[in-house]
């Protein structure tokens, strides 16, 4: 296997156990013997049995052969030899003790050293009322979109508004006017007129008796 390969699948196997001060040195001009020296941190004798056993079982089903330990009894220091990487496990007053960086740590290699937190656990009720706001979310999001489609358009903004617009006064009502000029006159040109033919008539029985 690739030695970054193998560097990957001894650090998840540390980081599954929740390994404290992870760190990675190349070793390849020091030693002929293993190119990778990994030193990891557990706060008891029971932590560091996990962390050995959880780099064994890593190492093994990622198809290496079964590493070998030593210092399982104690728990204190634990080596674990994955043939071309040797993890320490170590408790941190004996790391602090030994400081096994002075010795290997020339060349840190870097690599992304952090597990991702655990998928927070949610109750039922609490999924079904966080399912709830989404919904209710997405209905609020979509209802202005669906008003700018229904909602007719606006009247011009220029335009005046009907209650600033003056109600338009009625119009008056049209006046009937009668002319008065000339009535007078006419009325006595009729008059003169209808006495004439009056004097008239009895003159023309005198001459129609007479003959």
């Amino acid at each position: 296997m690739d030695i970054r390969k193998l560097q990957r699948v001894i650090v998840d196997g540390l980081e599954d156990v929740k390994a404290q001060n992870i760190v990675v040195f190349n070793t390849e001009h020091l030693s002929p013997l293993f190119e990778r020296v990994i030193v990891a941190s557990g706060t008891s004798n029971r932590q560091t049995r996990s962390l050995a056993a959880s780099v064994r079982d890593a190492v093994k089903s990622a198809g290496e052969p079964a590493p070998r330990t030593e210092g399982e009894d104690n728990g204190e220091w634990i080596i674990v030899d994955c043939g071309a990487a040797v993890v320490h496990v170590m408790q941190p007053a004996i790391r602090e003790y030994y400081h096994l960086e002075e010795l290997w740590g020339d060349k840190p290699v870097r690599m992304k050293i952090g597990a991702a937190p655990p998928a927070r656990l949610v109750k039922a009720g609490a999924q079904l009322v966080e399912e709830r706001r989404t919904s209710q979310r997405r209905g609020h999001a979509a209802a202005p979109a669906a008003e700018r489609r229904t909602a007719p358009r606006r009247a011009n903004a220029s335009a005046p508004s009907a209650a600033k617009v003056p109600a338009r006064r009625k119009a008056a009502p049209a006046r009937h006017v009668v002319r008065t000029v000339g009535v007078k006159s006419a009325a006595k040109k009729s008059a003169a007129s209808s006495r004439a033919t009056t004097t008239r008539r009895p003159a023309a029985k005198k001459t129609s008796a007479k003959r």
